[in-house]
């Protein structure tokens, strides 16, 4: 079995030991030398030009990605050329562009905040006026780990946003949500087949600091018994609505009053779902390439009683991540580091570290201070 993987980033590098268990051929398209996933990096090249992905893939039983970005006219042409693409062109698109997704989930009536499509400030200062003063503007394509979202009380506040969909001469609107009061976020991931069997993990608690997820904890806690079976739900139902193949990930808010919407969604493994690497039976990796191979799908059981997965931001000013593993392995010989191999940045995800067991504060404590470790 031959899955041919578009990224090079820490999405494809974490699918490879799944791969190597599954006896799997996992080939990946980087975008550029010394990616993440460059030791199973097999080509490079850009994932917008057809022929170049179109060649990549040729050999492979099925497509797949580490990234939503890949353009629809790439996807299509993969389809085109009877390759098994998956998720496929259509699913994608909801999770590509956002007012795409919000009008196809407003269609199938799943819960989201109230929203609209604004071309210009004065539409915009219409739901301002409609939605008690303040709203999350968001860019339709392109944003990811807080890029591309601001709060604003004043229509002026997103003009630069229209100047820049008037310059590129394609036009297009922005994305107006009301600003939920919501208790905290969760996220609900799914895995399905082709051939339409589902599975799905428990919900869990994103912590999110300047809109990048910093914490996972599984399962979340204190969720209600009903919310979480609605959580699941609304995943499932997205999935089959859409032929969503390969993992789901449904970002979503619990709001103050009680009820669950859907913030974002994500057609491939995700941040919200790396606990499930030691705390699952079964990883969202190797669910990932089960799925889109049509194989089985695995069980989604916990292993523990609470896992938390802690993102290392920025890591360290100075020397390497593997520096700091003398120490770090000898304080929390318990806790797992999973090293993505990327150099050093302010707040770019360079890794994130894994706890287990059965006291909430003790695992919390473990993860916090290990992470800490790789930082200064």
């Amino acid at each position: 079995m031959r899955v041919a993987v578009i990224g090079g980033g820490q999405l494809a590098r974490m699918m490879v030991p799944a791969a190597i268990n599954l006896g799997i051929d996992l080939r990946v398209l980087a975008e550029s030398e010394g990616m993440s996933a460059d030791l199973a990096a097999t080509d490079v090249g850009d994932y917008r030009n057809v022929d170049k992905v179109l060649q990549f893939c040729s050999t492979a039983d099925v497509v797949t990605f580490d990234h939503e970005h890949v353009p629809q006219a790439v996807l299509h042409a993969l389809v085109d050329a009877g390759l098994a693409v998956h998720p496929g062109p259509d699913a994608l698109l909801a999770a590509q562009d956002k007012l795409h997704m919000r009008a196809a989930l407003t269609g199938l009536g799943i819960p989201v905040p109230r929203w609209a499509a604004v071309a210009d400030s004065a539409e915009l200062a219409t739901f301002l006026e409609q939605n008690n003063g303040a709203a999350v503007v968001k860019t339709a394509r392109g944003g990811y780990d807080g890029k591309g979202v601001r709060i604003v009380r004043a229509a002026t506040e997103a003009d630069d946003w229209f100047a820049a969909l008037a310059e590129d001469g394609n036009g297009g609107s922005l994305l107006a949500e009301e600003l939920v009061d919501f208790r905290r976020e969760l996220a609900q991931s799914v895995a399905r087949r082709p051939s339409g069997q589902v599975a799905a993990w428990s919900a869990v608690e994103s912590i999110q600091r300047d809109g990048v997820c910093a914490e996972v904890i599984a399962p979340a806690p204190g969720l209600d018994p009903e919310l979480a079976r609605v959580a699941a739900d609304i995943a499932t139902a997205i999935a089959e609505a859409l032929n969503v193949t390969g993992v789901l990930a449904v970002e979503l808010f619990e709001t103050a009053d009680g009820r669950i919407l859907v913030n974002e969604l994500a057609m491939r493994p995700h941040n919200s779902g790396h606990w499930s690497i030691e705390g699952s039976v079964t990883s969202q990796f190797e669910q990932h390439l089960r799925a889109v191979l049509d194989l089985p799908l695995g069980d989604t059981a916990p292993v523990a009683g609470w896992t938390v997965m802690v993102n290392i931001l920025g890591g360290p000013t100075t020397g390497t991540m593997a520096d700091r593993y003398q120490n770090a392995f000898a304080a929390f010989p318990g806790v797992k580091i999973h090293n993505y191999g990327k150099d050093p940045r302010p707040g770019r995800k360079v890794g994130h570290v894994t706890a287990m067991g059965d006291d909430l504060d003790t695992v919390l404590h473990e993860a916090r201070a290990m992470a800490a470790l790789f930082g200064d």
